[in-house]
């Protein structure tokens, strides 16, 4: 009797397991709603061409790649730096204003920008700003040449559109940092710069606006006053 009840047990469910696979063996059957259960994936930074949409809509002469519109800011950054990466822009950022002259700082703000010049700055400039960071380390580093001493005189009469336009493009053996910090907080590290540079005022420059190169920095003007974290 036992045997039996064991052999019984085993048919029913033999016969449950194979009635799970259906007659199509894995086939789930028939999809109630299947435009959301066979959904279009999208990529959210892809050149999503789902079954050649793109091709229909140029056939009615709507032409859309998923890209941005050019110009296009995002929500709560500065309107795009304009300066070219040369000589010209250089000399026409010496005319830019920090944002943040008039904005009343708090001591957790000047933490985030000393956060900020730490992640960024500190491995080449140092701790201190005097230029001997762990890639230079007074000479025995893997960098052959130190780099600028951000407390020396000629660093303190930078203006700071000067320092703006240098982190934006990087400038002989430095690199951009322009995809690292944002606009607003290229504006933070350059405060922190000068909250050490023992209150030295930068160089005199016209503070119009409109630059050198006949640039409308007005635009530079407007980024958030809060800085943003990495």
């Amino acid at each position: 009797m036992k045997t039996l009840l064991i052999v019984a047990g085993l048919a029913i469910a033999g016969a449950s397991l194979s009635g799970c696979g259906g007659a199509h063996g894995n086939d789930p059957g028939e999809a109630y709603m299947p435009d959301m259960y066979y959904s279009r994936a999208y990529e959210a930074y892809g050149y999503n061409n789902v079954s050649g949409e793109y091709d229909t809509l140029r056939a009615r002469n709507i032409l859309y790649n998923g890209l941005p519109v050019p110009g296009t800011v995002a929500r709560g950054e500065a309107i795009s730096y304009h300066l070219t990466g040369d000589s010209a822009g250089l000399a026409a950022a010496e005319t830019l204003r920090n944002p943040l002259d008039s904005a009343a700082l708090t001591k957790g703000m000047m933490k985030e920008a000393e956060r900020l010049y730490l992640i960024n700055c500190a491995i080449c400039h140092g701790t201190n700003l005097d230029g001997n960071g762990p890639l230079y380390n007074d000479g025995n580093g893997p960098y052959p040449s130190a780099p600028k001493n951000l407390v020396a005189d000629d660093a303190k009469a930078f203006t700071d559109g000067h320092y703006f336009h240098v982190i934006t493009f990087g400038i002989r053996t430095m690199g951009a940092y322009s995809s690292q910090l944002t606009p607003d907080q290229r504006w933070w590290v350059i405060k922190y710069i000068r909250s050490k540079q023992g209150g030295a005022k930068p160089a005199t420059t016209d503070t119009t606006s409109t630059g050198a190169a006949g640039a409308d920095t007005t635009g530079m003007r407007q980024g958030a006053m809060t800085p943003q974290s990495n």
